[in-house]
């Protein structure tokens, strides 16, 4: 019997068919009362074993559920499916609970949501957690899931859930359910005897299902995300319905903490942060500030060739002027407090786009100079809340690769056609070549006519089909003065960064009353699209260090070769060399320490040089280098313009040229 069913039920009689098949009903009588489960495990043991739950009227509920009702159509959720392995890993969050119950008096219980590839729970606890506690939790869960207790549901009041939660003493749960709209229907989950939580489900028949799971790592977060809650303990874990599945995602794990950009950023000197200067504020150093200045300066010239503007705006302006863009009222926590200069209220700027602005509005404009297209790296400051900072990836100070286009109606589609086009030549050239596109439409709070969203989403949908790219539609999705396309990019590990982003925006072009002279003289609204290829430079940065594991391809390293002295007799002829290599454009150190020749060579694979040029006795008598490649190993000796025609062709293969 193939997955893809349907059962229906009647009082006495579950008939199993095929859903679009052509394979024969099967039809059983049962006793009054039979569970989904039992019926499954007569009709079709084989699909039951994937079965985690069943969609009653599309509504999903467990499989311990009595069938009561007739002529109701069940359909299977398995575990191969994304809400079968939301339902799976839901469930491992409350076993980890009751493992923590168990070891932990005192405990109290927050929140156990399901996420990408796993699960975490927040817990109230005195102590903070050790990765010691974790192998112990584990322990006690491996516990639980031999024990095969059974997942049940209960429907309660609201005073009767209250109660019972009080009693427990979970402070957490009770200010959840007094939180409920009401009217709504309150259910908790037993695991056996021993263990009860607040929960919609559903879960699991039993503990027994869960077949591979690892806890991962602690640490704080604030209730509800608020620094000013309370500080909890959270504990993520990982869950996979097949064994050699949580080995790979392991395996993937391992490879990513080798690859985290936090580490690699302090150990390859690339940049830094700390309390004194203020948390998510990035201090470039001067290996880091070259390949951002690399970045920067592709961007520029690749911008230039695009037939784009660079313009530049001030970090900081009227606040009157946020107001009037609706920054202040829609974005309002996200902005840092005014500042007073002269009597009138400054902030430091959250977006660049009300700046353009300004720059298209200093002029009149006709049809005939349009479109307009404004480029600028430009920095901006948010507040972000210190539990949600993370390396470069979402810091307070960032600096956007942003650009603003001001169009006819007539020249949307074209335009988005030509920025899709231009965002997948900076991605690829950067190495990235794998991708997901998502299309977001109009959500439920917008501003704009619905002709100009219809012919907006028209425009995004028709250039990425003339595009010939594949995407899903993220249905409402959209901000509210527009709809957008993202791009989420894929690194080595196959593991998804947002960072471009195109966005139709009707909303400022009115605010500021913004308009050309069309061909009849009339004064006419232009469109406005918003769009950010890398994102921020940061994040793009921190992107590029963990898809090349801090390994930059030549022309992106901060350094492109050192030279290795063996003695101090080559001194002269390496600083020679050095000066010579210099004056060709390549980025060098040169190595004249007193060390042993192995030591130097250590020290230039750990900081991932992409070339070492060994200079001994006889490369100064002949006038040679002896190169060792950061990825081949040893190559053979050349001539120094030899190696100077390699250097430059490997620099050219690469995004960028000298």
């Amino acid at each position: 019997m193939a997955v893809g069913i349907s059962l229906l039920v009647t009082m006495a009689k579950v008939i199993l068919k095929a859903v679009g098949g052509e394979a024969t009903d099967v039809a059983e009588d049962f006793p009054a009362g039979t569970t989904i489960i039992e019926a499954m495990k007569a009709l079709d043991k084989g699909l039951l074993k994937k079965t985690v739950a069943v969609k009653i009227n599309d509504v999903a509920t467990d499989i311990t559920t009595v069938l009561s009702d007739s002529d109701v159509e069940l359909t299977p959720v398995t575990v191969d499916t994304p809400e079968g392995v939301e339902i799976y890993r839901h469930s491992a969050a409350h076993i980890m609970a009751e493992a923590v119950r168990a070891l932990f008096k005192g405990v109290k219980l927050a929140i156990g949501p399901t996420i990408e590839n796993g699960f975490y729970y927040d817990f109230d606890v005195e102590t903070p957690f050790t990765p010691e506690d974790l192998v112990k939790i584990e322990k006690k869960m491996k516990e639980i899931v031999r024990a095969n207790r059974p997942f049940s549901r209960e429907e309660l009041s609201r005073e009767d859930a209250i109660k019972l939660f009080s009693t427990m003493g979970e402070d957490y749960k009770v200010e959840l359910i007094e939180e409920l709209p009401e009217g709504d229907t309150i259910t908790i989950y037993r695991q056996g005897d021993d263990f009860v939580d607040l929960c919609r489900g559903p879960h699991l028949p039993s503990t027994g299902r869960l077949k591979a799971y690892k806890l991962t790592t602690q640490a704080g977060a604030y209730w509800r995300g608020d620094e000013k809650n309370k500080m909890l303990q959270r504990i993520y874990g990982v869950a996979f319905a097949e064994k050699h599945e949580l080995a790979e995602h392991l395996k993937m794990l391992e490879e990513a903490k080798k690859r985290d950009h936090r580490r690699l950023g302090k150990d390859l000197d690339l940049f830094s942060m700390n309390e004194d200067t203020g948390p998510g504020l990035v201090l470039w150093h001067p290996k880091g500030a070259m390949v951002r200045h690399l970045i920067e300066d592709f961007w520029k010239k690749q911008h230039i060739r695009g037939g784009y503007d660079l313009i530049n705006t001030p970090h900081v302006a009227k606040v009157d002027l946020w107001k009037k863009s609706g920054h202040w009222d829609f974005y309002q926590d996200s902005l840092y407090s005014p500042m007073d200069v002269d009597g009138q209220d400054y902030i430091v700027k959250p977006m660049n786009c009300p700046f353009h602005i300004q720059i298209y509005s200093s002029r009149l404009r006709s049809y005939r100079d349009l479109p307009i297209r404004y480029a600028e790296l430009g920095t901006v400051y948010r507040y972000e809340r210190s539990g949600v900072l993370h390396g470069l990836l979402r810091v307070r100070g960032f600096t956007q690769d942003d650009a603003h286009i001001y169009m006819t109606p007539d020249q949307l589609e074209g335009e988005i056609q030509e920025v899709l086009k231009f965002t997948l030549y900076i991605l690829k050239s950067f190495g990235f070549n794998e991708y997901d596109i998502y299309l977001s439409t109009r959500p439920d709070k917008y501003v704009g006519t619905l002709e100009n969203w219809a012919q907006a989403e028209g425009a995004l949908k028709s250039a990425l089909e003339s595009e010939g790219l594949d995407y899903e539609i993220d249905p409402g999705e959209g901000v509210f003065y527009g709809p957008k396309i993202d791009i989420k990019i894929k690194d080595v590990l196959g593991r998804s960064w947002q960072c471009s982003t195109v966005q139709v925006d009707f909303n400022l072009p009115e605010r500021f009353d913004i308009t050309y002279r069309n061909d009849k003289g009339e004064s006419v609204r232009p469109i406005m699209i918003h769009r950010a290829l890398m994102g921020s430079l940061e994040r793009f940065f921190g992107c590029l260090i963990e898809h090349y594991a801090g390994a930059f391809p030549t022309w992106l390293a901060p350094v492109q070769c050192v030279i290795l002295t063996v003695t101090e007799r080559n001194d002269d002829y390496a600083e020679k060399l050095a000066e010579r290599l210099k004056k060709e454009g390549f980025r060098v150190e040169l190595d004249v320490r007193n060390e042993k020749l192995g030591f130097k060579i250590r020290e230039a694979r750990l900081a991932k040089i992409p070339y070492m040029l060994v200079t001994g006795d006889k490369e100064c008598e002949e006038g040679l280098v002896a190169p060792r490649s950061r990825d081949t190993g040893e190559m053979e000796a050349v001539t120094v313009e030899d190696f100077i025609l390699h250097l430059r062709e490997d620099v050219a293969h690469g995004g960028g040229s000298l």
